[in-house]
């Protein structure tokens, strides 16, 4: 069990990823110093603006500004969810890191409970949802994605485990140096292991109930997933081979007893039509299937930045990322701004 130091020479950062969401920042912000108002520990909170148009930006550049503690990533332009979670990762400066979503679904009030977990020894707490607040139908959705996600994976992920977690900073860097195009975080952070655990924490609802991943973007993300962490959608076409041949023999058996031993002719129109038909569908599918693979291989391969940053603010040249995974060309906003919550109070 690894030996954890004294909270208070511990910095924590929170990483938010951040898309069309200032409605909530102040809020967001206001609930995350509530969870660490009885904490000894200091932290700072690591905003990566994902492309926002809703004036997000320019709100996180405020904040940036009157709290020494919080940093802004802002992308050239909308990378997606699990890119702004890899750049939040490799900014990060803290001992141990929290990912959580910006929308007030990850209830900020857990993260003193995981910090609790990871000073027993624990690297990689992880927030088991519970009492989710969406429709009956995405619920529905949500617990049979996980299920058969765990039926097929060559990893177990746990189930109703989104991103919400704490993650230890050796964690992080494993996490971060993967150099996996598509990334599904809850799977690579299984992936790596180390010492987890999971705790209850209730899905809140949405502050405004208009979820900005649309259920295609959901479906992509599943995708993800599935292709990533499974080799079944190539294996079951061993399962497709085997019953073709036998569709294939009973086919033959049946032409030839009739031509055989009935002697009743067969004109063979309806068969042939059904068995092409069939093979067709099947040859379409394991095409479809085998493209897919095809394509994040040639994704991997020409191995583009998962993101580019634009700018920063409250970024200093020594917390500057030490790990990859993104392009960037900006210099930092403020650079002579103290950052741990003891400078800010000072202040």
């Amino acid at each position: 069990m690894p030996n954890r130091p004294p909270l208070a020479e511990v910095l924590a950062s929170v990483v938010l990823p951040v898309f069309n969401e200032s409605q909530v920042l102040l809020r967001l912000v206001e609930a995350v110093d509530d969870a660490f108002a009885d904490l000894p520990c200091d932290y700072e909170i690591v905003f990566v603006d994902d492309g926002s148009t809703d004036g997000s930006a320019d709100l996180l550049d405020d904040l940036a500004a009157d709290h020494p503690e919080i940093r802004v990533v802002h992308f050239s332009r909308n990378f997606g969810h699990q890119a702004a979670v890899q750049a939040g990762l490799v900014h990060a400066s803290g001992d141990l890191l929290i990912v959580m979503d910006s929308d007030l679904q990850d209830d900020p009030a857990a993260i003193p409970r995981m910090i609790e977990q990871w000073e027993q020894g624990f690297d990689v707490v992880y927030a088991v949802r519970t009492e989710r607040k969406e429709s009956w139908w995405k619920r529905s959705l949500f617990h049979a994605f996980y299920r058969v996600l765990n039926a097929i994976s060559n990893t177990p992920i746990p189930a109703d485990a989104g991103n919400f977690g704490l993650i230890d900073r050796r964690v992080a860097e494993q996490v971060a140096h993967l150099v996996d195009c598509d990334r599904f975080f809850p799977g690579l952070r299984r992936w790596v292991g180390f010492r987890q655990t999971g705790i209850l924490v209730e899905r809140l609802a949405r502050y405004d109930e208009k979820p900005r991943v649309s259920l295609a973007g959901l479906f992509r993300l599943a995708k993800t997933a599935i292709f990533s962490f499974s080799t079944f959608p190539l294996t079951i076409f061993y399962i497709f081979a085997g019953l073709s041949l036998s569709v294939f023999v009973a086919v033959t058996l049946f032409a030839l007893y009739h031509r055989l031993v009935t002697g009743l002719a067969i004109p063979g129109w309806t068969s042939i039509t059904l068995v092409a038909a069939f093979f067709g569908a099947l040859n379409a599918l394991g095409i479809a299937i085998l493209g897919e693979y095809v394509t994040r291989i040639f994704d991997q391969v020409r191995a583009r930045p998962q993101f580019i940053v634009a700018r920063t603010a409250n970024l200093e040249d020594s917390h500057r990322p030490r790990i990859g995974g993104g392009v960037q060309f900006d210099a930092p906003v403020s650079s002579d701004i103290a950052w741990t919550r003891r400078a800010r109070a000072s202040v």
